[in-house]
């Protein structure tokens, strides 16, 4: 009997070391592929603020909240097992699905970049100064939330691609384990990071009460330069959309085999690193992101005039065509 219950602690040992062991791996798996995921939460960080410029105070932190559990969603629920069937059964469906989410991020960037010109030229303020403004709040938030979810989409999906690409060959539920920590921490800390962001002015406002000392100065200019900071990172947040889209549709070119815009590229970013050695590693990634955007914005506006200039057309001839249909029956 006594021989037999140390039997089975041996065994239960021998099972805790071999779970703590996972758990070790699943770590150390975890914290190498968020470093290499660093890039893609860079410019996650950098588009989302956009979403909440123009709101209430008191909306702010609800509406990062919102994206937030969306993107949880996007990750856990349908990104996270779409990965790994993928990874499985279809690797090669992986980068086309990409290239269109690239083309996307780079059609929505591209069209905002439009309508904020032709607004500009027309003396009118551009969409995102008027939207705050509109007859409904509770419909443009959600029109934002739902718009910011479906970028986050696309986002999450290159950060699950490029945590997945960089796991060793081991068992599915070890990379199931490795993506969902991946991506309920990245999602935390772009997210906790924007909650910081949008309300930095709050802080600045409550220190501005002390009215004397080094904390009231801060204070005041937090205040001061907040509304600014915004509406900058509000334009950061449309050229990363536009940036990133352009980036992964280069990366599927070289896949499929057409590797000219990838190395002129990073032909671009080396001769910025030699012309500027002490901030060499700055001045390369901002040239890549500069040659990233510029093929970007080329895709995205050729999509945009083919939608504004054939798909809204044919869907418009087509509406009248159904009505009519409907009056007859």
């Amino acid at each position: 009997m006594s021989i037999g219950l140390i039997a089975l602690l041996d065994d239960v040992a021998a099972i805790a070391k071999v779970a703590a062991a996972s758990l070790d791996d699943v770590a150390s798996l975890s914290a190498k592929a968020s470093v290499k995921a660093a890039g893609v939460v860079i410019d996650d960080a950098a588009v989302t603020p956009r979403y909440v410029v123009g709101f209430t105070p008191d909306r702010e932190l609800p509406i990062v909240g919102r994206i937030a559990l969306g993107s949880v969603r996007n990750k856990l629920v349908f990104l996270l097992p779409a990965a790994l069937l993928l990874s499985a059964f279809a690797p090669w469906a992986i980068t086309p699905l990409l290239a269109l989410g690239g083309a996307y991020l780079a059609y929505e960037g591209s069209e905002k970049v439009w309508e904020a010109l032709l607004a500009r030229g027309h003396g009118s303020e551009p969409d995102g100064a008027t939207a705050p403004r509109a007859a409904s709040a509770t419909a443009l938030e959600e029109m934002r939330v739902q718009s910011a979810v479906k970028t986050d989409f696309i986002l999450s999906a290159e950060i699950m691609t490029v945590t997945l690409g960089g796991l060793p060959e081991g068992s599915i539920w070890m990379q199931a384990a490795v993506l969902a920590a991946v991506g309920v921490a990245l999602t935390a800390l772009v997210y906790g990071g924007v909650a910081l962001i949008v309300k930095a002015d709050d802080v600045g406002l409550a220190l501005a009460r002390r009215r004397t000392g080094a904390l009231a100065a801060l204070g005041r200019t937090i205040v001061r330069v907040m509304p600014g900071f915004l509406r900058a990172l509000a334009v950061v947040g449309t050229a990363a959309m536009i940036w990133v889209g352009g980036g992964i549709l280069v990366h599927a070119l070289e896949v499929f085999g057409f590797a000219a815009p990838a190395h002129m590229i990073e032909a671009f970013a080396a001769i910025a690193a030699e012309h500027v050695p002490f901030a060499a590693g700055a001045a390369e990634w901002i040239a890549g992101a500069v040659g990233s955007g510029v093929v970007g914005l080329a895709a995205g506006s050729i999509i945009a005039l083919l939608v504004s200039g054939v798909a809204k057309p044919l869907l418009e001839r087509r509406k009248p065509a159904a009505a009519g249909g409907g009056d007859k029956r």
